[in-house]
């Protein structure tokens, strides 16, 4: 898997997963026939909603991003949908161009503890899986903790 393949399963993933949360809400609001659509939308959202964060992350440390325009990456999923317009606006940019940076170039980019630290996850897959499954889970269960966004309903 490419990080274009990755980053756009993601970025369509978030905006299903927004869909699903919108068409709970107004099944809950507007038609009022309860909240599961809520629940189960807000979960798979807030799931993929943080999966989208990490690998935005990921991705843009892997493709030169630099700061900046990896942390607009990660806040275009507050946004409904808006990860899907940022998938092409970086497709036509050329900025999910190439594979995974499993080697050192020339670089200068790739002369750095960040760039050292992608290389080695990167030729470990299983433990690369298992560290992001890991991040994800414990994301969500500290947020699940805290409570749902804006209090009980």
């Amino acid at each position: 898997m490419t990080p274009r393949l990755l980053f756009r399963s993601v970025a369509i993933a978030e905006a299903i997963t927004w869909a699903l949360l919108l068409t709970g809400m107004f099944l809950k609001y507007v038609l009022q026939v309860g909240e599961l659509g809520v629940q189960i939308g807000g979960f798979l959202h807030g799931l993929v909603f943080i999966a989208f964060g990490l690998t935005a992350g990921f991705v843009g440390v892997n493709q030169h991003w630099g700061p900046k325009l990896t942390a607009i990456a990660m806040v275009t999923a507050i946004v409904p949908f808006v990860t899907i317009s940022l998938d092409r606006g970086l497709e036509k940019k050329g900025r999910l161009d190439g594979d995974w940076r499993r080697t050192r170039t020339d670089d200068p980019r790739d002369h750095t503890g960040v760039s050292a630290l992608l290389r080695w996850v990167l030729a470990r897959p299983v433990l690369l899986v298992t560290a992001m499954a890991v991040a994800l889970v414990s994301i969500m269960a500290t947020l699940l903790t805290l409570g749902p966004p804006g209090g009980a309903s």
